[in-house]
């Protein structure tokens, strides 16, 4: 039944044969189990919820490419890549499936992306590319580049922005376990809602339908988090952090915009747009 957990990977059957006989019986491994278990609440937050780096492959990916073409090597890599061709990395997730498909999960391994492949061996189903490359790696990129530049206050919103991020995303898919209309409204008064439908238990199936999900959920987790209260400075920086290439997609620029309805009355009103960083970044926010 779809909506219960399957732990099988493969049945076989054997019979009697002579003692000398050494050829093991092949069982051939397979399980789709489109059931999201919720993940643990000491993971929400931290960037390793989306992916845990690993894959050899991975890694050499991103430390190869240069600065200026990460992102888009980053993206495309996360749209194509394989991640069962790593049999080492394989073998060990395998190994250790049981802990890694149950439900809040503390595994040290377990991730929302390995989590994912533990339910999906050998049906042809891949993991969201946003796990791996909206996910993890902003996620990463944001935490090594952008927090050491911030405020203290800065600092706040980026820790805040993040479980927001995550819990926003758990949210959906339980949403899409119980029924096929995923509904989200913000926190905090005035930060927006959104609505979508999605058949019951395909939303990780579909890239394209995850990634627009997961871009619905970022305005409110932004907002949320405080974003409108932060200095100009702070806002200078958050707001130059996205990858030059990513503004190429106008889900950047619809989260944008929706940020910016909110953000921009509340920086007219608190300050100093006299200012020239402050008149920089109306412009900005305002395109």
């Amino acid at each position: 039944m779809a909506d219960k957990q399957d732990s099988v990977l493969g049945t076989g059957a054997a019979m009697l044969t002579p003692s000398g006989y050494q050829v093991r019986p092949k069982v051939a491994l397979s399980s789709c189990n489109r059931i999201v278990p919720p993940a643990a609440p000491s993971i929400i937050g931290q960037c390793p919820y989306y992916y845990q780096p690993l894959h050899g492959e991975y890694l050499e990916t991103v430390e190869k490419v240069s600065v200026s073409s990460a992102w888009e090597t980053v993206k495309a890599f996360a749209t194509s890549w394989d991640p069962w061709k790593d049999k080492e990395v394989a073998r060990r997730l395998l190994h250790r499936r049981e802990q890694l498909i149950a439900p809040e999960s503390t595994d040290s391994d377990w991730s929302r992306h390995g989590n994912f492949m533990m339910r999906h061996v050998g049906c042809g189903h891949k993991p969201p590319s946003y796990y791996v490359s909206y996910g993890y790696y902003y996620c990463s990129n944001y935490g090594a580049k952008l927090y050491p530049r911030l405020s203290p206050e800065g600092q706040a919103w980026l820790r805040s922005a993040r479980w927001y991020l995550q819990k926003n995303m758990e949210k959906g898919l339980m949403q899409n376990m119980a029924g096929n209309d995923i509904q989200m409204r913000s926190q905090k008064p005035g930060n927006g809602s959104f609505s979508m439908t999605v058949q019951q238990y395909e939303l990780e199936l579909d890239d394209d339908t995850f990634k627009a999900f997961a871009f619905k959920t970022h305005p409110l987790a932004y907002l949320d988090g405080g974003l409108a209260d932060l200095s100009t400075w702070d806002l200078a920086k958050i707001t130059a952090q996205p990858n030059i290439q990513e503004w190429g997609d106008i889900r950047t620029w619809e989260q944008a915009v929706d940020s910016a309805k909110v953000v921009v009355p509340n920086m007219i009103n608190h300050s100093d747009m006299d200012d020239p960083v402050g008149r920089a970044l109306g412009r900005l926010l305002t395109k």
